[in-house]
């Protein structure tokens, strides 16, 4: 007997874990059977997690923040959402079009984020802001998810954006530039995690700790040096038009050790405390956060890892 699971992602190869669950019976095995719908924004993530029309969301910690203290970018708050395992830290890349090849080439043009106040948006101004440039040097625009802000990039319609594997290296290959690794810059960072309502993961708590079962069991799955030609070719399978050479470059900033998927499904709660300092600093209405305990319970993802 399986209970039925929905998961809302952004389309990435940071879905590799999802994939190889699913192509190898893990989350079968484990008593899920997970449904994946991918999302065009956060916008629509989030307000469809908050509504219940979806059980879990693979989405950045930020937006369990922002629409947890009331600062999203739609107006709906959702109290009731927490993170219960971590996924990836973010493999955000600063990349710009072809003739942006500097910080100091990015003033007075126009960079893309999904939602002004969610996601990766503090971390692209906080970036700018090392390198000197503050708003108005440079305007945002609202652009959808990292697919749709790859391919306004590629259109030419800005100047910059991040993205994350596999888009910023399909972009390079097209000439566009890497300006910065935001881990490099920021140091430690929590990117994806997987979060659900409270009300239903109490309800399907054997679910939840079956899905964070199978994920950390790809996630082993992928970082087995034996299983990386079959990583590759499921990962080209699941991603349109990408090369073999794609592929293996991505699989490669996909698993590494450093900044790869963080293995057994472990979040990294200093990660979450950088994630805070940006949101204090640049959210809206102007909060002071500093507990990545408000926003994480660690109580799923303990059952999971000790059985």
């Amino acid at each position: 007997m399986t209970t039925p699971v929905s998961v809302i992602v952004f389309p990435g190869g940071f879905n590799l874990p999802l994939w190889v669950a699913e192509a190898n019976g893990l989350f079968a095995a484990n008593g899920v059977a997970v449904s994946v719908t991918p999302t065009p924004n956060s916008v629509f993530q989030l307000t469809g997690l908050i509504e219940g029309k979806f059980d879990v969301a693979m989405t950045a910690i930020d937006n369990v923040v922002a629409y947890r203290e009331g600062q999203g970018e739609a107006p709906v708050e959702g109290p009731e959402l927490f993170a219960f395992m971590g996924g990836d830290r973010g493999f955000l890349q600063l990349v710009t079009a072809p003739e942006v090849k500097s910080y100091g080439d990015l003033r007075g043009k126009v960079l893309s984020v999904d939602a002004r106040t969610t996601g990766y948006a503090f971390v692209l101004l906080e970036l700018l802001e090392r390198a000197g440039l503050r708003e108005p040097d440079f305007a945002l625009e609202r652009a959808g998810g990292v697919l749709q802000r790859f391919e306004a990039l590629l259109a030419g319609k800005h100047a910059g954006t991040l993205l994350v594997t596999p888009f910023d290296l399909i972009a390079q290959a097209k000439g566009c530039n890497r300006l910065a690794d935001a881990l490099a810059v920021l140091g430690r960072y929590q990117g994806l995690v997987g979060a659900a309502r409270r009300p239903w993961a109490e309800r399907n708590r054997d679910a939840i700790v079956g899905y964070v079962r199978a994920y950390a069991a790809a996630v082993d799955w992928l970082y087995d040096p034996a299983n990386r030609d079959a990583a590759i070719e499921l990962f080209a399978r699941n991603v349109p038009n990408a090369a073999r050479a794609t592929a293996e470059a991505a699989c490669r900033a996909l698993l590494d050790p450093a900044q790869g998927f963080q293995k057994r499904a472990q979040i990294d709660l200093e990660g979450v405390r950088t994630v805070l300092a940006l949101r204090s600093k640049y959210g809206e209405p102007r909060k002071t956060l500093t507990d990545p305990a408000a926003y994480y319970d660690p109580r799923f993802h303990d059952a999971a890892m000790n059985h």
